[in-house]
């Protein structure tokens, strides 16, 4: 078995793993990486969510082979807590979350969305979200906090 090479959270990674084994698995039981979560393996409900070279991608779904070379960004990569992503900061100052177990699939979605637009509109962020199921019901206060996260990047 070849060796897999690609960026992970910003740092090189080598994974020994079948081209064929899904990211998830390999983010999560290779390298630690346990943000990403399994849902329901049919890219239904975002909670595998990672950004790929910059855009979603559900690793429940994606070949290793896939993303070799490729850079991958888990939850994890986002911020810490002694430096969050604004999008983190927004989600806690919005008390956004419940659960969590989808949370770190819609942040993610979220982080592209402001990447590309840093003003969204309430429609624009609710497009951006809508592949993530949360049955917890928090759909207003993540449109919100990522409304409130675009203004912390804007410096608004």
């Amino acid at each position: 078995m070849q060796p897999t090479e690609l960026i992970v959270n910003g740092a090189p990674a080598r994974v020994a793993a079948g081209a064929e084994t899904p990211l998830l698995d390999v983010l999560r039981n290779h390298l630690g990486l346990t943000g990403a979560r399994y849902g329901c393996g049919a890219e239904q409900c975002g909670a595998c969510v990672v950004l790929i070279d910059g855009q979603p991608g559900y690793s429940c779904a994606t070949p290793l082979w896939s993303v070799a070379g490729k850079h991958v960004t888990t939850v994890e990569g986002l911020g810490n807590p002694a430096a969050p992503h604004p999008i983190q900061r927004a989600f806690l100052e919005a008390q956004a979350g419940q659960c969590g177990y989808c949370l770190s699939g819609i942040m993610l979605a979220a982080a592209a969305l402001l990447a590309r637009n840093a003003d969204p509109s309430r429609s624009e962020v609710a497009a951006a979200l809508d592949a993530h199921l949360c049955r917890c019901g928090a759909h207003n206060r993540m449109v919100r906090a990522v409304q409130l996260a675009g203004r912390m990047l804007r410096g608004v």
